[in-house]
């Protein structure tokens, strides 16, 4: 007999009754970001936008509905991946990507639940139907059910759905870095000792598409500008990936059983398009704007892009301790 999961893309169910992830009736809550991450860099009272930029949060007031069984579950994850941060760099590297899926999942996707409900909120104050195209239900319901191999019998076999790169990275220990993307599934967090750049749903492809500057700075110790610089390449190549993620999705006695499928390229149409230096540069400088950088810096006349990662010219990789900005 196969398995039947809740899945809140088919009838757009995002009421605080029902559990975010196995959509059982409760009253219990969760917060989206762990305690202990908001109470070690004290960021739960500031303020998170939404999407629009016309609502915000703060950090402690997002919290999901969520079965005591779920709650227990995040909560046995949590001390997991607050063992090995506490081991720096090495901890988090050791850790099992699928445990590190799951809880960068669980933050992207609680973002995503409250733009739902921003957003159908919203809309019924306008007196209209909230609806979502059939790829975002499709790529939120995937995302969903990869989720759920928290609590149910879900697994990943062969090719994995993501792409998670973990690396060492020089801040100051007071400072929390912290980017998403909650249309396109993706994450990035900057603390002390380490950096993590994740695509949730990506199938690899963008990890393959970067793996030529991710072997360079193996064993290197980025500057924060260089993990600011590393992030965008990631988005960016996000933004130009021409094709969706396929999956093969076995439903068996036993559980279900989920397999990233390689992209086939059709035709003539590249796994990517066209990388446009003048919009990468935009969403370089919106990163680089703490350092007063511009999107006039990066771009110049006859002059290649400023890049803190390579060398423009030799396509080195640039020493971290070379670079004279703060951390």
């Amino acid at each position: 007999m196969s398995l039947t999961l809740f899945n809140p893309f088919e009838d757009l169910i995002f009421d605080e009754h029902f559990c975010f992830l196995s959509g059982k009736l409760t009253t219990e809550t969760m917060s989206v970001f762990p305690g202990w991450l908001m109470d070690h860099f004290k960021f739960g009272e500031e303020k998170i936008e939404m999407m629009d930029k016309t609502k915000s949060y703060t950090y402690s007031d997002l919290e999901l509905p969520c079965s005591l069984e779920v709650k227990e579950a995040f909560e046995e994850l949590d001390l997991k991946i607050q063992a090995a941060y506490k081991g720096g760099f090495e901890g988090m590297a050791s850790l099992d990507e699928e445990l590190i899926f799951q809880w960068t999942g669980r933050i992207v996707y609680g973002l995503l639940y409250y733009e739902m409900v921003y957003e159908r909120d919203r809309l019924l104050k306008k007196g209209e139907d909230f609806q979502l195209s059939a790829v975002l239900k499709e790529r939120f319901g995937n995302f969903h059910l990869m989720l759920q191999s928290l609590i149910e019998p879900v697994s990943f076999v062969g090719k994995k759905p993501w792409s998670i790169s973990i690396f060492q990275l020089k801040y100051s220990s007071d400072i929390f870095s912290y980017r998403d993307d909650t249309v396109n599934l993706m994450f990035s967090m900057g603390v002390n000792g380490f950096g993590i750049i994740a695509c949730l749903q990506d199938n690899g492809v963008i990890g393959e598409k970067q793996k030529d500057i991710l072997d360079k700075i193996k064993s290197h110790t980025l500057h924060p500008i260089q993990f600011e610089e590393l992030y965008a390449r990631f988005h960016y190549s996000d933004y130009i990936y021409q094709y969706k993620a396929e999956y093969k999705i076995e439903n068996q006695d036993d559980g279900i059983k989920i397999e990233a499928l390689p992209a086939k390229v059709i035709g003539s149409k590249p796994l990517f398009g066209f990388w446009d230096e003048n919009i990468f540069a935009q969403l370089l400088a919106n990163y680089w704007q703490v350092y007063g950088i511009e999107r006039e810096d990066i771009l110049k006349f006859q002059k290649p892009p400023l890049s803190f990662l390579e060398n423009p010219y030799s396509k080195d990789f640039i020493n971290p301790e070379s670079i004279d900005l703060p951390f």
